[in-house]
């Protein structure tokens, strides 16, 4: 029910889902209020938490929301995973309360994937959900972020990086200079140091650390640079030229990707773009699928307890 094109897009994402991946997908929330869902079962939930509303104060309120009956979907084995296009904060405070936390994870984070043309995507995290952070959150962030790169891209040593204003250790905030010190002294991850903003669209590292509103600036700011670009190039070229280029676009497109994953809780939590059309919706579900049969959280559970 969540989403601005909630929940025409949504159902029609999540048929194309079943249809096209022959996933078995569960649609949650008001009946009367979906349009045809092909078949897909529905598990109904009266509530609606809005894109506007406060994420803690809505999801401790409104005990039938959609959000809260996927995640005690998931936490009670009735799913595999859930995926949300709904309002972000609300998404992950559901599936925090629900799910719980990996033993011994302080904080979740949220792990948004930036196509890189011809490689593997870069991993940015947290890209929204903890606005302030501590040193040693972000030390979790990167053993996540880490393990969560490994297995879905298979890549045997990610390199992960610091978001920061500078490639020297004594350049940053304090918190980066405390968070730097401390990765460079962990296991279990190669650490490269710090990387600037211009690396988070390159082949040079492959998992960023940062605190979530510094990945939330950096995320949205990419997304509008490069809506922005493919505008400015469709308008200019001719319609033979941009039949060429748009594929290279297109390949950047976040809704490819289907959307972040949320690291640290007891479950596959998707958590798509508010705007995301039917084909972000079938590929985030599609991306949910393939993280219960790679089995992520075993991967997560032992990159924290390392």
């Amino acid at each position: 029910m969540g989403g601005d094109r909630a929940p025409d897009e949504v159902v029609a994402g999540a048929r194309r889902a079943a249809d096209e991946h022959g996933i078995e997908v569960v649609l949650v929330g008001r009946p009367e209020a979906l349009p045809d869902t092909g078949g897909l079962a529905v598990l109904p939930a009266s509530e609606v938490i809005a894109m506007g509303d406060d994420p803690g104060s809505s999801v401790r309120r409104k005990k039938d929301a959609s959000m809260i009956r996927a995640a005690e979907a998931v936490r009670d084995g009735k799913a595999a995973a859930m995926f949300s296009a709904g309002n972000t904060g609300a998404a992950m405070a559901s599936a925090l309360l629900r799910m719980g936390r990996i033993k011994g994870v302080s904080r979740p984070a949220v792990a948004t994937p930036l196509p890189i043309p011809n490689t593997t995507p870069t991993v940015l995290l947290d890209a929204g959900a903890n606005a302030e952070c501590q040193a040693s959150w972000l030390v979790q962030f990167a053993q996540m972020g880490s393990a969560y790169a490994r297995v879905r891209y298979g890549l045997d040593e990610p390199r992960v990086g610091l978001l920061s204003i500078g490639e020297e250790s004594s350049k940053g905030t304090t918190l980066v200079k405390e968070t730097h010190g401390l990765l460079a002294e962990v296991g279990g991850i190669r650490f490269i140091g710090n990387v600037e903003g211009r690396d988070l669209l390159t082949d040079d590292v492959d998992v960023v650390v940062t605190d979530g509103f510094s990945g939330n600036v950096a995320l949205k700011s990419l997304e509008g640079a490069l809506r922005c670009l493919s505008d400015a190039v469709e308008a200019t070229l001719p319609a033979e030229a941009w039949a060429t280029v748009a594929p290279v676009l297109e390949a950047l497109d976040p809704e490819a990707y289907g959307g972040a994953m949320l690291l640290g809780v007891e479950g596959v939590c998707l958590i798509g773009h508010g705007a995301s059309t039917a084909t972000a919706v079938a590929n985030g579900i599609a991306v949910a699928a393939e993280l219960v049969r790679i089995d992520l959280l075993a991967a997560l559970r032992n990159a924290v307890a390392a």
